[in-house]
């Protein structure tokens, strides 16, 4: 087919194959398949607990007070419904890159550009999100063991979180420890999986150890005045909370280097869910009985620590709570990390980014300049932007890639109805409709200055493709490249 023929239109509108999909020149097509469902699913619980217990609870509280267990409960339905959407798509195109390789499947090779940039926000500013809060239990760790704690200038970032707050330099225990999870996967993804279910085990036995002394301080009293903010409260805070979910999203973005992916992709994501909600709701709820809700706001750095200090009026719970966040929320970094390598890693084998970002080290098989780069970019961030500026921005890319994957499953099962699926949606069209609609609405809950820029990231990314991407696509006939 001559390059002429292909107008626009149809560049932008068309599909990649499920299966025989051309790489792109100088690209690697493959990863090497060593991760079982036990850990693909402690990929899912590792990124996920933590970012909203260890963190983002502190952010949530203050919008919506004791409510924000609602709050919580909405998040974890939206993205229940999102994760099994998510199930049938990883077993019928198992392959790396996520929702993004599944929009490029069912809606197009434009959708699917748009859709990338949603991830690559969602997952490099998860990254330096969970970075930044990390910093904050390594100081009280610190504190704790050794009665001292890094200077703020080297511990914050140079931008306030708060009116007033006091700023500092740079938040160096944040790119401490993105580079280390730069350094575990460039070694390999076997390893990598090791290390991640071991500290996943780790934090959840501390989680558990908190929500058993929180719950001896159990005080009505801080439930009352359930829902101060209304419904405009409950919806907000589950947005921000929908920011901890990318963990779901990061399970399906191991699709190539995953061992019988059509059954092993769907069985990890459903595990990964039930474990994730019910923490989330035991740790929010044992939180919230201890102290009132106005409490959480003076307690972004540690919170959970800080309330076990104060239950326990001494230090030794908080000094093993901080201890086992700063040991396992290096896995919440270490997934999210992967997963936006393993995005850049599908778009070069697409051709819709240069073929660098899917070379393979033969040796590792694991594509190394691609973690280089996101490191550093992830790293920039952490070091001089606040958490609470990062988190919103993440639930925003998060959600918008769940809507396109819920839509995604409808739009395969009308094109391609006899493609094997190993999961299929139970109770569909209803359920990737109502997932449409519960992420819409944290999705309207969300803050107007996080809409601006985000659809200002999508319309760049867009350019992007118009100008260079769709010009080097592998789905290109090769007399219609340009060099």
């Amino acid at each position: 087919m001559p390059a002429s023929s292909i107008s626009l239109r149809e560049q932008m509108l068309r599909r990649r194959p499920v299966t025989g999909a051309p790489v792109a020149y100088g690209a690697s097509d493959h990863l090497k398949r060593s991760i079982n469902t036990f850990q693909l699913t402690m990929f899912g619980v590792g990124s996920t607990v933590g970012t909203g217990i260890f963190f983002v609870l502190a952010e949530a509280v203050p919008q919506a007070g004791p409510s924000v267990i609602v709050s919580f409960v909405i998040a974890g339905i939206a993205a229940g419904l999102a994760a099994i959407c998510y199930a049938e798509l990883a077993s019928a195109v198992p392959v790396s890159g996520s929702s993004y390789s599944y929009a490029y499947t069912t809606l197009g090779e434009a959708v699917a550009m748009g859709v990338a940039a949603c991830l690559l926000l969602e997952y490099g500013v998860a990254t330096a999100a969970v970075a930044v809060g990390w910093s904050g239990y390594v100081n009280k760790l610190l504190n704790n063991l050794f009665g001292f704690h890094l200077p703020h200038a080297i511990s914050a970032a140079p931008w306030a979180d708060q009116p007033g707050a006091e700023t500092g330099y740079v938040n160096l225990p944040a790119v401490v420890l993105i580079a280390m999870c730069a350094a575990l996967l460039i070694r390999g993804v076997s390893e990598s999986a090791t290390v991640n279910a071991i500290m996943v085990l780790i934090k959840l036995g501390v989680l558990a150890m908190f929500v058993i002394i929180a719950f001896t301080a159990f005080d009505a009293n801080n439930f009352k005045d359930f829902a101060p903010f209304g419904v405009a409260g409950i919806g907000s805070a589950a947005g921000t909370i929908f920011f901890s979910y990318i963990g779901l999203d990061a399970v399906s973005t191991a699709g190539d280097e995953v061992k019988d992916p059509q059954t092993t992709m769907p069985r990890a994501l459903i595990a990964a869910l039930i474990v994730v909600t019910s923490v989330y709701v035991l740790v929010a709820l044992s939180a919230l009985c201890t102290q009132p809700w106005r409490d959480f706001a003076a307690q972004q750095d540690a919170g959970l620590a800080t309330i076990l200090d104060k239950v326990t009026h001494g230090m030794w719970a908080s000094t093993i709570l901080s201890a086992g966040a700063v040991i396992s929320i290096f896995t919440v970094t270490l997934v999210t990390l992967y997963g936006q390598t393993r995005i850049l890693f599908a778009m070069g084998r697409d051709g819709l980014l240069p073929s660098r970002f899917a070379a393979v080290n033969p040796r590792t098989m694991t594509p190394v300049t691609n973690t280089v780069i996101v490191a550093i970019a992830a790293a920039l961030l952490a070091a001089l932007v606040p958490l609470d500026k990062l988190a919103d921005m993440v639930s925003i890319g998060t959600l918008t890639a769940f809507i396109i994957v819920s839509i995604g499953v409808i739009v395969l099962r009308v094109r391609e109805p006899d493609l094997p699926r190993a999961f299929k949606v139970p109770g569909y069209p209803v359920t990737p409709a109502l997932s449409v609609l519960a992420c819409g609405y944290i999705l309207a809950s969300l803050h107007w200055y996080t809409w601006i820029a985000f659809s200002g990231w999508v319309t760049a990314a867009l350019i992007f493709y118009l100008v260079w991407g769709r010009r080097h696509s592998a789905l290109n006939p090769p007399a219609e490249e340009t060099p």
